[in-house]
């Protein structure tokens, strides 16, 4: 694994104590600011401390100080001291096809034994008529309201 070194210049250690000494910042922003400082071996070092020593006072992983060092390094300052974005691509089950099958079966008679349509129903009963392998019941909920259909206050309720 590859070691990163610390050596902050004076604005950024500026930058670094002020957010831990004042102002309102995200956890993470506060957590980098003590790791960082910690960990500076740049000339104007506040006091260097072991990773083990950081871990233990700020009940944090190992794993987590390499990785607030890593994106000091490769991103800078800003980087290290905001969220990284995901880069998980979700893929949407309900299309619009799916949708007016939904929209089609809570306008439809709800099964025996039940008054109206439930989120739960719907999804189980798309899933029944094999229109998609599996369905939340808050995907039909979600699906509904984009299309401003109620299932409390539909015809059928």
């Amino acid at each position: 694994m590859a070691k990163y070194r610390i050596k902050l210049t004076k604005d950024e250690v500026s930058e670094l104590t002020s957010i831990i000494k004042k102002g309102s910042h995200s956890t993470l922003a506060y957590r980098a600011a003590i790791v960082l400082l910690n960990c500076d071996e740049g000339e104007f070092c506040l006091g260097k401390s072991t990773h083990q020593h950081i871990s233990d006072v700020m009940k944090i992983g190992m794993r987590t100080i390499d990785r607030i060092k890593q994106r000091f390094v490769e991103g800078g300052l800003d980087c290290a001291l905001e969220r990284a974005e995901s880069t998980r691509i979700y893929e949407k089950k309900v299309d619009g096809d799916l949708e007016a099958k939904i929209v089609q079966l809570c306008c439809s008679e709800p099964p025996k034994g039940f008054a109206r349509w439930t989120c739960r129903l719907v999804a189980e009963k798309v899933v029944e008529l094999e229109y998609v392998d599996y369905l939340s019941h808050v995907s039909v909920h979600n699906t509904l309201k984009k299309t401003k259909l109620s299932l409390g206050k539909s015809k059928v309720g």
